[in-house]
């Protein structure tokens, strides 16, 4: 099975970069990833990277904490581009389930992508409350499981198995925290991985022999010692 790449990041020349990359299929951020790109006003940098990004799948979220704000900033982030998809967190800061924002949004067509999702059971519940027409993209923390010392594998393959049946539906690989993940989420059957531009950059070596990473390893150090001028 073929499994789409997606770079999750904010950066305006990360995005301008990888837009034109065949490797790369679309687009994923965040309010963090936002911040971190620098972004003062929402709305304002949304619209930037959507001129760099013009017809492949980008992912822009809610930041609101309640069911009717998200709801209304929802419907504006989806006016922003044919190719946007919502991200929904599945639970707000307080706990509760986002049941009702996901189910109004995909009752109405807007593609959605349902975000920091954790447990089979939060994957069910989104399942209850998708029109099944609607594209939604369920994005499943796999990296930040691992980070606590739990595997996210076995979440991931029911996760595949639950909506396989589901064409609309794609499960995604998220939090990738190494190229490794990439080879984990295909064999698990993922829909789409994303990661960051400097993890994308590392699936261009796959396929290197363990020599040649021996030589590329030992001539590295030897480089950076040299050109710190090492003497003993």
């Amino acid at each position: 099975m073929k499994i789409k790449i997606f770079c999750d990041s904010a950066d305006l020349k990360v995005i301008k970069r990888f837009n034109n990359d065949s490797l790369v299929s679309g687009f994923t951020t965040n309010p963090s990833l936002m911040r971190l790109a620098g972004a003062k006003n929402y709305k304002n940098y949304s619209l930037k990277l959507l001129s760099k990004c013009k017809k492949k799948p980008i992912s822009l979220e809610v930041f609101a904490d309640t069911s009717d704000h998200m709801l209304k900033q929802a419907y504006i982030i989806n006016s922003w581009g044919k190719n946007v998809y919502v991200k929904i967190p599945v639970v707000n800061s307080k706990g509760y389930f986002s049941g009702k924002v996901i189910n109004t949004l995909s009752k109405n067509g807007i593609k959605l992508n349902i975000t920091a999702v954790y447990t089979v059971s939060q994957v069910r519940k989104i399942i209850k409350n998708i029109n099944k027409n609607s594209k939604t993209i369920i994005s499943i923390f796999s990296g930040r499981m691992s980070d606590v010392g739990k595997d996210p594998v076995p979440i991931i393959k029911k996760s595949v198995s639950l909506t396989k049946k589901l064409k609309n539906v794609e499960i995604l690989w998220a939090s990738t925290r190494e190229a490794y993940n990439y080879l984990q989420a295909k064999n698990c059957g993922c829909s789409i991985i994303t990661m960051p531009s400097a993890i994308i950059e590392k699936i261009s070596k796959f396929g290197k022999t363990y020599q040649e990473l021996t030589l590329d390893t030992v001539k590295k150090f030897l480089n950076d010692s040299k050109k710190s001028n090492f003497k003993i």
